[in-house]
């Protein structure tokens, strides 16, 4: 679903809409751990999801290289990544990431073989040259098994909010990296996906965070 919507829309609206994990991460262990939902996390909440809401409808109707389609894919990979943070919990209590992150990897391989084996037949591997080589490397490597490997072994010290809440440096990081493209690079389809709606989106998802994760204040006696 990621990387079908990363295809279709834009790199800041996928790095924004996946910063709705820890609000997902919230409500499902609300469901599952039964985890207490206060009046601070019913606001970040509700911020947090307008803020994604307000970016992916707004995405057919962006420049750039936006895409409601795209948005509603990466926000569904948004859930199931939340759903993935709160029910792995439990087995770290049980088993070492390495032997967890290699379970996941076999049955992730296992289930997505009948669905990518055409694509990777009909691939013109002629055409890849050395930093294609490169990225795909990279992809396999950094992103995913080092990325989720680092994640589990997070999930063995803290709660899978404290883990999810990394997340929200994606949009600093995405907008940084897709002006640079945009300004230095000369890809100028990059340069329309920055504006204000997609800041303030942004801010409503990270305030959201933030009302999320405040600590109430303890009353002295």
């Amino acid at each position: 679903m990621f990387f079908h919507g990363l295809n279709l829309t834009s790199p800041i609206d996928a790095s924004i809409i996946i910063t709705a994990v820890p609000v997902m991460v919230l409500i499902f262990s609300a469901f599952l751990l039964k985890e207490k939902i206060t009046a601070n996390k019913l606001i970040g909440i509700t911020i947090g999801g307008a803020g994604a809401i307000l970016l992916v409808l707004y995405g057919n109707k962006s420049g750039g290289t936006s895409s409601v389609l795209g948005n509603i894919f990466v926000f569904l990979n948004a859930c199931s990544y939340a759903l993935y943070l709160v029910i792995m919990k439990p087995l770290m209590k049980k088993y070492k990431p390495v032997t967890v992150i290699s379970w996941v990897f076999l049955f992730g391989f296992l289930f997505m073989f009948p669905i990518g084996i055409q694509d990777v037949l009909t691939t013109n591997f002629d055409a890849f040259n050395l930093n294609t080589y490169l990225t795909v490397a990279y992809v396999i490597v950094g992103t995913t098994f080092l990325a989720y490997l680092f994640n589990i072994y997070a999930l063995s010290i803290v709660p899978p909010s404290i883990s999810g809440s990394y997340i929200y440096l994606q949009p600093v990081v995405s907008f940084v990296m897709v002006t640079f493209y945009a300004f230095a690079l000369g890809h100028n389809e990059y340069a329309q996906d920055i504006n204000f709606i997609k800041i303030l989106s942004c801010l409503m998802v990270i305030a959201g965070v933030y009302m999320i994760s405040k600590k109430p204040k303890i009353k002295l006696s």
